[in-house]
Parts: C-alpha cells; structure tokens; sequence
C-alpha cells in the first residue's frame, strides 16, 4: 500500500466520520425531543425539507408534516412509532395526495 493510498483511506475515514458527528450534534440540539430511531430514519428527509429549523421543534415538525407526501416510507414508518403522527393521518394524507396528483374523483355529499 502507498502513502497515497494510506493517506486517501484515512481522509475518507475522517470526512466519515466528521460527517456523522455533524449530523450527530445538528440532530441532537435538543436532547430527547426526538428518539434516536426518528433521527436516524428521518435525517435525510430533514436536510431535504426542514433543516432550517430546530430538531425538535414545533417549526420543524410543522415542515415536516408539510412535505408528508415527500417523507421517505423509513421515516414515516419511524414517526408513527414513535407516536409523532398517527397511521391513519398517514393514510389519510396519502389518499389526498393520490387525489391531488390523479384529479379529484370524490363525489360530494349532499
């Protein structure tokens, strides 16, 4: 193995792992707001919509419920879980977003 490659092996470790620290402490400014599993399954979906706000919160959590449609099914899968949103708003907001990009084919009730 050459220095080079030694040297190029070790940078990528370090970005990787400065990397996770970032996200790390970015997700943990407000310890215990949101359970672990959350920041893992929804730290992509946060930096994608809502890392302009605070984990934790209300503004964040705002976003997210925003851009619901967008969430990845990991995150969302997450959230319920841990009792952020109940499975049948889940539901719900899917059928509003499946009518929304299929055209409204509900029929007013009288």
């Amino acid at each position: 193995m050459t220095p080079t490659s030694t040297l190029a092996k070790t940078s990528t470790a370090l970005r990787t792992v400065l990397a996770a620290l970032v996200v790390s402490s970015v997700l943990s400014t407000q310890a215990g707001a949101v359970s672990l599993g959350v920041k893992l399954a929804c730290a992509s979906d946060y930096y994608s919509y809502c890392s302009q706000y605070p984990v934790g919160s209300l503004a964040v959590r705002q976003c997210m419920r925003a851009h619901g449609p967008q969430l990845s099914s990991r995150c969302i899968d997450a959230l319920v879980s841990a009792g952020e949103v109940s499975k049948s708003e889940v539901d719900r907001k899917r059928v509003l977003a499946a009518a929304k990009k299929g055209g409204s084919r509900t029929v007013a009730a009288d």
